[in-house]
């Protein structure tokens, strides 16, 4: 069931599954854990999960009251985060879904863009309002059907109140473990702007739609 906590959720889900690129994407503030389960989760998807986040939760924390003031470093932090972990074009193609066939590239790219700078832009700064005080808990790592990747199953453990579930899909491009999409509570990314742009989509070219969210005419609900 959707809360109101989803679009934030969802927004804060993207920004923390980031695939380590620097040497201290490691340096994470998280519980110890077994080694031999360190070791077993060490390089994987899961591993990238529960390091990640961590230190995303962790930076938003210490940064936040330079983000209150500076609207654009927030920006560009979220930013940041969101591009290296998300393989935006193809979560595009898979909101997209029977209107992608035949789409080029360029025009795919093109709603890729607009959707996730629509949904940045509209909730990016409830971030600034949301408790970062929370632990990771990464429960399962699964191998998807067909060889599509992995699931990642995860909670956000708070200090009251029941863990909420977040799921990251996952595929490998290249050498580097991306999210194509993140479920919070079972609520789909991809499918739930799947299903906001359909009808759109049915009465209108992928450019148009694209140019519309660009100029706010159209925007991204993540759910309320």
């Amino acid at each position: 069931m959707k809360t109101r906590l989803l679009p934030v959720l969802a927004v804060v889900a993207l920004a923390t599954a980031v695939p380590a690129l620097a040497q201290n994407a490691a340096q994470t503030a998280t519980p110890a854990r077994p080694a031999s389960a360190s070791a077993m989760m060490q390089g994987t998807p899961s591993q990238l999960v529960l390091n990640n986040s961590q230190r995303v939760l962790s930076t938003l924390e210490k940064r936040r009251g330079e983000f209150q003031k500076n609207r654009g470093a927030l920006r560009q932090f979220i930013s940041t985060e969101f591009n290296a972990m998300f393989d935006r074009d193809y979560a595009a193609r898979l909101v997209l879904g029977r209107h992608a066939r035949g789409a080029s590239d360029e025009d795919v790219k093109l709603f890729a863009d607009a959707l996730a700078d629509n949904l940045m832009s509209r909730y990016g700064s409830s971030l600034l309002d949301f408790n970062t005080q929370l632990r990771v808990r990464v429960k399962s790592e699964q191998a998807l059907k067909q060889g599509f990747g992995v699931k990642v199953s995860s909670e956000f453990l708070r200090q009251a109140g029941e863990p909420i579930p977040v799921d990251y899909l996952m595929r490998k491009t290249g050498t580097q473990w991306k999210v194509f999409d993140v479920m919070v509570e079972g609520v789909s990314y991809v499918q739930t702007f799947r299903s906001q742009f359909d009808a759109e989509l049915q009465r209108k070219t992928i450019r148009q739609v694209a140019t519309e969210l660009r100029n706010g005419q159209i925007k991204a609900d993540a759910g309320q």
